[in-house]
């Protein structure tokens, strides 16, 4: 490299130009010299021995042009999906709580579980967050699953009829109901700490606006605020409160 570089910066380095191809063409003349040079050490030139014994020696290119791919992990969850860049895409079902490596390039999702690949979308960038094959959800998932749209909606009733009817909204405003786990079990760790009237509040209110994502439910968890009981006014005027004129 330092060779090649000397050799043609050095005879060109007076020269001036006017032109990219006006440039090309002048290192490619000199490009030219130098390959076809005989080196006195060996007594051939460059361009001889790439072609007696370099070319043979070369695999061919490959079929498709390089592009550019992102690796990461990922764990699958239970709606049988990986998250790569805010945007989830199914795996087979039997993949879940798997660890899978993902990549990613401009155009594809492939992942890959144990160096297999089980799974590939077209990356998305806009739209629906989620890419979902039919083929890794057939109906006999159920039995490997944790959890369940009946187990969630149990649950959502021991809190009240508010919360219940939350968790039958978001898992009726999904394609397929297992895309609505990671938000029901995310207002479950939610409400851990809240007291049953709160949490129907909440419920009740996100509701009523189409707040069917975490990240409202906890904002409304947030400014939320409990009713407080209303002070009575204090009693100015009674019958058996003696007035001033009483002590004179």
């Amino acid at each position: 490299m330092r060779f090649a570089q000397s050799c043609i910066l050095g005879r060109l380095r007076k020269q001036t130009f006017f032109s990219l191809a006006e440039a090309n063409a002048a290192i490619t003349e000199v490009l030219e010299r130098i390959n076809n040079h005989v080196m006195r050490r060996l007594g051939v030139s460059r361009r001889h021995l790439f072609e007696t014994v370099e070319r043979a020696a070369l695999a061919s290119l490959p079929a498709e042009e390089y592009e550019f791919a992102e690796w990461r992990f990922a764990r699958v969850s239970t709606d049988y999906h990986a998250e790569f860049k805010t945007f989830f895409y199914s795996v087979p079902h039997a993949l879940i709580r798997q660890q899978v490596d993902i990549r990613a390039t401009a155009r594809m999702i492939e992942i890959f579980h144990r160096g297999k690949r089980v799974a590939v979308h077209q990356r998305r960038y806009g739209g629906p967050r989620y890419g979902t094959d039919p083929a890794h959800m057939p109906s006999s998932h159920r039995r490997y699953a944790e959890w369940t749209p009946e187990r969630f909606r149990r649950w959502g009733a021991s809190i009240g009829p508010q919360t219940e009817g939350l968790i039958v909204a978001i898992l009726a405003s999904r394609p397929h109901p297992e895309q609505g786990f990671r938000t029901c079990l995310g207002i479950l760790r939610l409400y851990r700490d809240l007291g049953r009237e709160r949490a129907e509040a909440v419920s009740a209110r996100a509701v009523e606006i189409g707040g069917l994502t975490c990240k409202t439910i906890a904002s409304l968890i947030a400014t939320h605020k409990a009713t407080r009981p209303t002070e009575p006014a204090a009693v100015m005027e009674h019958a058996n409160l003696r007035g001033p004129g009483y002590f004179h």
